[in-house]
């Protein structure tokens, strides 16, 4: 656009076999337009009347941040120049034009449109193919929405994702990888929960040969290695001990670490996201989490909101499963009843999405109408979504008599049902049927293998 009508009909002539083009003698009439059917590439000049050049293209990225401009300006003043590249301008042209000068400048900007388009068409790819879609209506996940597009744009600030266990925040890493300049390097995930304590910090950032009893001759590259180039998913992060914390702190700071036995510094830049569903902020006030790793990880918080909290979310997530797992079971089913559809609403799903999930799948395998009954969904006593009164409600010791009994037996029993019940009501998540059970992880892990479960 340009306030001159030669000069834009001088411009339509050199280009227009070419392109199609749109002219237009003020910024306004321009912006208005660019709204309406955004172009690829927009020619703006400086000094227009009423609305400047720069306030034009200003306006044209805050409606389409994608369109590229080129500013014209009558003189090479740098200033001006520097100002328009404030505003976000692509590229810019002196007065008097030459069209070969103008053909060359408009020729890169427009292979810089291809290449950007590109970029996102594999972004969207990958986001199709690694991660599943987000279902919901609500304001609550929409907001989480939001908060992946602005979080992702960041190739290395930390992101912390709070929330209770099951609820997808696994998924809301996934999302911000595949969404950041960085999605083309590797997703690396460590439940910081599953892996002993005194193992964790040679995991995270390797080890050299000899460095301890087992270590591998060959030494190894730790997760933090692994993830350079993209993004370090540290899932349940608040379960990490104190040396690991203070070696993640000091690589969250400059990107350096050294491997356990190692005296050779290292650099990796990867992004780290981590989430966890403990109140952080108590296990500092404990002393159990530095509170400088805290503030570090949390420079960007997001907390995904439980599944009782957006019950309108409900109905739409249990349908994408239903499709999922009618697809995958071969099953003809049309949907809910009325009354499994009153039932799933009313569920407190402690469980979240993932205690859904489990149910939906298990309706679809063992129902046997073409829609899912609210009896297929078996949330009452015995069913897998209702939590007793009491974690170990139904569990009872046979009785006394004068033949005696094997008290030995009978223990393992109840902690079988025990360990079982809190498996359920966990979704299988190991690190939650702890807490249930009010014992460590580790411990947990050993009595289940003793038990046979």
């Amino acid at each position: 656009m340009d306030d001159e009508e030669s000069v834009r009909e001088g411009i339509r002539i050199a280009l227009e076999p070419g392109y199609r083009i749109e002219t237009f003698a003020d910024a306004e009439s321009a912006v208005e337009a660019v709204g309406k059917d955004p172009p690829d590439l927009i020619l703006m000049d400086i000094g227009l009347p009423g609305m400047s050049g720069i306030e034009g293209i200003r306006a044209v990225k805050d409606l389409r941040p994608e369109v590229l401009a080129i500013v014209i300006t009558a003189y090479e003043d740098v200033s001006t120049v520097v100002s328009a590249m404030k505003g976000g301008a692509f590229d810019y042209v002196v007065k008097p034009l030459h069209t070969e000068t103008l053909e060359t400048t408009i020729g890169n900007a427009l292979e810089t449109i291809r290449l950007q388009k590109e970029v996102r068409e594999l972004q969207e790819r990958c986001l199709r193919e690694n991660v599943p879609l987000f279902v919901g209506e609500s304001h609550a996940i929409r907001d989480v929405m939001e908060f992946v597009e602005s979080a992702a744009k960041s190739p290395d600030t930390p992101v912390l994702i709070l929330g209770q266990t099951g609820t997808g925040k696994e998924l809301v890493a996934a999302a911000i990888h595949y969404r950041s300049p960085n999605f083309r390097g590797p997703l690396v995930s460590v439940n910081c929960a599953a892996i002993p304590k005194q193992l964790i910090e040679s995991e995270l950032f390797g080890y050299e040969k000899g460095a301890f009893t087992g270590a591998s001759q060959a030494g190894k590259k730790g997760l933090v290695e692994e993830a350079s180039g993209g993004t370090l998913f540290l899932d349940e992060v608040g379960d990490l001990g104190a040396e690991a914390q203070a070696k993640l702190l000091r690589f969250l700071e400059d990107g350096e670490f050294y491997r356990v036995g190692g005296t050779r510094r290292l650099h990796a830049a990867a992004r780290v996201v981590s989430a966890t569903n403990k109140d952080l902020d108590a296990l500092v006030a404990k002393g159990s989490f530095r509170q400088d790793l805290y503030y570090r990880l949390a420079v960007v918080r997001v907390a995904v909101p439980a599944l009782s909290e957006r019950r309108e979310d409900i109905l739409p997530i249990a349908n994408h499963f239903l499709v999922e797992f009618a697809r995958k079971f071969g099953r003809a089913v049309s949907g809910f009843s009325p009354e499994a559809e009153k039932a799933l609403v009313e569920h407190g799903w402690e469980g979240n999405v993932r205690e859904l999930r489990n149910v939906v799948e298990r309706s679809v395998l063992t129902g046997k109408g073409p829609e899912i009954a609210s009896t297929d969904l078996r949330m009452g006593p015995g069913g897998a979504g209702t939590r007793p009164a009491g974690l170990a409600g139904g569990i009872a010791a046979p009785p006394l008599t004068a033949g005696g009994v094997d008290l030995a037996s009978v223990q393992e029993s109840i902690e079988k049902r025990y360990f079982g019940e809190a498996l359920r009501l966990a979704g299988g998540n190991e690190t939650r049927a702890a807490q249930l059970l009010n014992i460590n992880y580790h411990t947990f892990r050993y009595r289940r293998k003793k038990l046979g479960l």
